[in-house]
Parts: structure tokens; C-alpha cells; sequence
């Protein structure tokens, strides 16, 4: 089965990092990373779907970040 994952976060170092941290265990990159202004924390915020393929059937209780 294939998961999806949106990982978001502000735009710092620890955003690129939960990214990097993803693709280490085997997530891939989908589709272009977004980017727009958070106006009520006045901050930039960045985001990135990432997909993996995973043996067995989803369930909504599974854990995406353990895969």
C-alpha cells in the first residue's frame, strides 16, 4: 500500500530536517514543497508531501511516522 504524509513546520532548519528525517527512512518526495505566510503567528511556514510504500492494508489508527 502507498501512505501520504504532509509534513509542515515553520521555515527553519527544523522543517528541512523533519524532511531529511523522512526521506532517511524511506519517504519520497511528492509533488512540489508550498510555502505561504502564517498571518496570525507572523511567521513563513513550509510544507511537503511525502509518500512510501508499506506492506500490508492501511488502517486509521496506523501510525505514519513509525513507518
Amino acid at each position: 500500500m502507498k501512505l501520504y504524509r504532509f509534513l509542515t513546520g515553520d521555515d527553519t532548519s527544523a522543517f528541512c530536517h523533519k524532511v531529511s528525517a523522512a526521506l532517511a527512512k524511506g519517504w519520497e518526495l511528492y509533488g512540489e514543497p508550498s510555502y505561504a505566510f502564517d498571518a496570525s503567528n507572523g511567521v513563513m511556514r513550509c510544507g511537503q508531501a511525502v509518500t512510501k510504500e508499506v506492506p500490508g492494508e492501511y488502517a486509521p489508527d496506523l501510525k505514519l511516522g513509525e513507518q
